[in-house]
């Protein structure tokens, strides 16, 4: 019984060898393979930012920076309150002031938020300017602050996430 299952499925795999060779497309080298390849150009020396851009990415970085020391600040007393509050059952005391002081903590990292924003949209508006010939230059310093900006707030967002799992959905 096993040596006629096994003479079967021999039988197929070799009868997958068994085809003709007509249709295959030849090995042989064709003409376009003979081309001259083009020559890659480089990519452009970027060009710095001037000074008006500077002066805005320096003001949006502060903003940022503001966001930041503001969410610090308000983090302390939101951490006591969640863990005050764990496990505490929804709309109890504790959990309400540990609410309340988490939506301040949000509020308090608005200027980081807005910031970012702020850099996301110049960097598109610097984008599209530079490829209209409008402008030169100062992305890359757009977004060296918006790298920064975005750690920031991927900290926050990280912290307030951890502080919200402490809390009873409702």
């Amino acid at each position: 019984m096993i040596s006629r299952r096994l003479l079967t499925s021999i039988a197929l795999f070799l009868s997958g060898c068994a085809g003709t060779q007509q249709g295959y497309p030849s090995l042989a080298k064709r003409a376009v393979e003979d081309a001259p390849m083009a020559q890659v150009t480089p990519p452009p020396v970027p060009v710095a930012a001037d000074a008006a851009l500077k002066a805005q990415l320096g003001k949006l970085s502060a903003q940022a920076q503001a966001g930041k020391t503001a969410f610090d600040n308000a983090y302390p007393s939101a951490d006591r309150a969640t863990q005050a509050a764990r496990g505490a059952p929804v709309s109890s005391d504790g959990w309400i002031a540990a609410q309340v002081l988490v939506s301040s903590l949000e509020s308090a990292r608005n200027d980081s938020v807005s910031a970012l924003a702020s850099l996301d949209t110049l960097y598109v508006e610097r984008s599209n300017a530079i490829a209209e010939g409008e402008e030169q230059g100062g992305t890359e310093e757009i977004d060296a602050a918006r790298s920064t900006a975005l750690a920031i707030v991927d900290g926050q967002n990280d912290r307030l996430d951890a502080l919200r799992a402490r809390l009873a959905q409702p």
